[in-house]
């Protein structure tokens, strides 16, 4: 039941990221490849229809956590308590800039919160990839389940863990590319005209960037967590999640150059679901690992909640997922086609 549990926050978790991540890659780019008002209301409304409802996977990934592994949960809540508080108020700023932009007919209004909408959609990526680099990292948990972590304390590979250090930065930075490239694919399959073409012009240049720095975090990934590595060698699980994700990433710059925008942007998706599903099948059943003490761990088995607290949750599940994928089967449905900006208020 636990190997279950965890197999549901790891897909919840890996479903937010491809959806939630279109549209902070749109925002980290839309300065870029929408230059009039009128094109930034287009990239606008092509993320308008999806970006509040995708943020609700990042809640449902909290709820699974909350309900199956509870001492996770207030582990990383406590000790990444200031990491936390930017993230926080970078998603605030982004869903404001959204829908500030247009309640003003003011060019240095709309400018600001372009502006803004941008800083989020850039600095959003960056934490949730520092996120993931601490915990393959692993943190300074206490025999007692507890840790803390500065901001930051050294850049160095030998130096003081923080939240934030030279691996976790490569991690934010590694995430930030991918997202763009996912963001860039959306755009040139939900849009036309001179914001389809910069935005296809940009995933190309992107994804050698994503190529290289995978590749470079890959290396630093053996070298600050070998028993990830260890644990991906060991399971077919994690070759067969590989396989995926790397047919996905060649997919998606095969299709853009074939002219299917659609097919690129899900070969994209199955590259981030892929590398998340062969992330969690790697680290398996470890959650917060403990650096320096690896028995004091905390693990799907010994952090989560009594079984029958688990078969009860379970339940829900089925009804749960009939009404998520009804939502967005309906609702990529009734906004199928480019997206353009409305003549009237609004984006």
């Amino acid at each position: 039941m636990e190997t279950l549990w965890f197999a549901i926050a790891s897909v919840v978790i890996a479903i937010y990221v491809v959806l939630d991540g279109f549209d902070f890659g749109a925002g980290a780019l839309h300065l870029f490849v929408a230059r009039t008002d009128r094109e930034r209301r287009q990239v606008l409304a092509a993320i308008g229809p999806f970006w509040d409802g995708n943020e609700v996977w990042l809640l449902a990934g909290g709820g699974v956590l909350f309900l199956a592994f509870p001492k996770v949960l207030a582990a990383g809540l406590s000790g990444f308590y200031l990491a936390i508080m930017f993230v926080l108020w970078v998603l605030i700023l982004r869903g404001i800039s959204i829908e500030f932009r247009s309640h003003v007919e003011d060019a240095m209004w709309r400018a600001f919160w372009d502006a803004v909408f941008a800083c989020a959609s850039i600095l959003a990526p960056v934490l949730f990839g520092a996120a993931l680099g601490n915990l393959l990292r692993g943190v300074p948990l206490d025999e007692h389940g507890w840790f803390a972590l500065s901001l930051f304390e050294s850049f160095s590979p030998w130096g003081t863990l923080g939240t934030l250090d030279w691996y976790t930065v490569l991690a934010g930075v590694v995430a930030l590319a991918v997202i763009a490239h996912h963001g860039a694919l959306f755009l040139a399959w939900k849009t036309d005209g001179e914001v389809h073409a910069r935005s296809n012009a940009a995933a190309a240049r992107l994804f050698a960037i994503v190529v290289v720095l995978w590749i470079a975090a890959t290396v630093a990934t053996i070298i600050v967590a070998p028993e990830a590595y260890r644990g991906w060698a060991s399971r077919p699980l994690a070759w067969l999640c590989t396989v995926v994700f790397a047919a996905g990433l060649v997919t998606s710059a095969v299709a853009r150059r074939a002219g299917k925008p659609l097919t690129a942007f899900l070969g994209s998706a199955a590259f981030l679901l892929g590398a998340l599903a062969a992330t969690a099948a790697s680290i398996f059943p470890v959650m917060l690992r403990a650096v320096g003490h690896p028995e004091w761990s905390l693990t799907a088995f010994n952090a989560a909640v009594d079984p029958h607290g688990l078969r009860v949750g379970l339940w829900w599940w089925p009804a749960g997922a009939v009404l998520v994928v009804g939502y967005f089967t309906i609702l990529f449905r009734l906004h199928r086609g480019k997206a353009q900006a409305p003549d009237g208020p609004g984006y």
